[in-house]
């Protein structure tokens, strides 16, 4: 099968499937090698992406065709006139803690947050973005939470593997801490750069708070933690 053919295939498949293909699936029903499955994928990225309307979405080894989320607003005005509800600060934040530690149990997930997560936690098993991947092996078999595909899809990620260092964050802050140690506030005596907003998070609503940077402990309270919490209370 010539180059052009190729693409043209594997376009009318991604096309009519409008599923998640597998690239060894397709590779192995063509009777092409890997490599070219390959090729053909980076030309039609090349194809479809930057302005175009359609781009092609890759994650797990799956391809997809999906919308451009710079025309969102406007695909959902036409085709979903009840637009898809924005993820909140704690949902965002609750899928992030469990992108970086699954499998995680919820009550893992409350200890970092400091917070009830039933809500948070019913939410993003309602919108698919994480799912039960198995059990954790202590006293009453807590259920362990992991991110899916869709995650991986929504947030234009390949694999979790493209997450920024979970690690080198802390260590960062611990530094940052360490060299202010003095101050009551971590911001006092810094100027703050344009904060932005982290690839994976790339194309959701985050809300900019002025506040101290929250640290990681069981005993803290995020901001977005601290606005669950007074919802819950109200």
């Amino acid at each position: 099968m010539d180059i052009e053919k190729t693409d043209n295939v594997l376009e009318a498949l991604l096309f009519l499937s409008g599923e998640p293909l597998k690239t060894e699936t397709i590779a192995s029903a063509l009777e092409l090698q890997n490599s070219e499955v390959r090729a053909a994928v980076k030309r039609l990225k090349a194809k479809y992406g930057g302005k175009c309307g359609i781009h092609l979405l890759e994650y797990n080894g799956k391809l997809q065709f999906g919308t451009n989320p710079d025309y969102k607003d406007e695909v959902a005005t036409v085709l979903n006139p009840i637009r898809e509800k924005e993820l909140s600060k704690a949902t965002l934040e609750t899928i992030a803690i469990i992108a970086y530690k699954q499998p995680v149990t919820k009550l893992e997930v409350e200890s970092i947050r400091g917070v009830n997560c039933d809500y948070t936690m019913q939410t993003l098993l309602g919108l698919g973005l994480i799912e039960v991947v198995g059990r954790k092996d202590a006293i009453g078999n807590p259920k362990l939470y992991g991110t899916t595909d869709e995650f991986l899809k929504r947030f234009r990620l390949e694999s979790i593997a493209q997450l920024p260092d979970y690690d080198d964050l802390l260590r960062s802050i611990d530094e940052l801490k360490n060299r202010q140690a003095e101050s009551d506030s971590l911001y006092n005596d810094f100027e703050i750069p344009e904060e932005q907003t982290p690839d994976f998070l790339e194309g959701e609503k985050v809300e900019k708070v002025e506040a101290e940077l929250p640290l990681v402990a069981a005993a803290t309270l995020t901001p977005a933690a601290e606005e669950e919490k007074s919802g819950e209370k109200a």
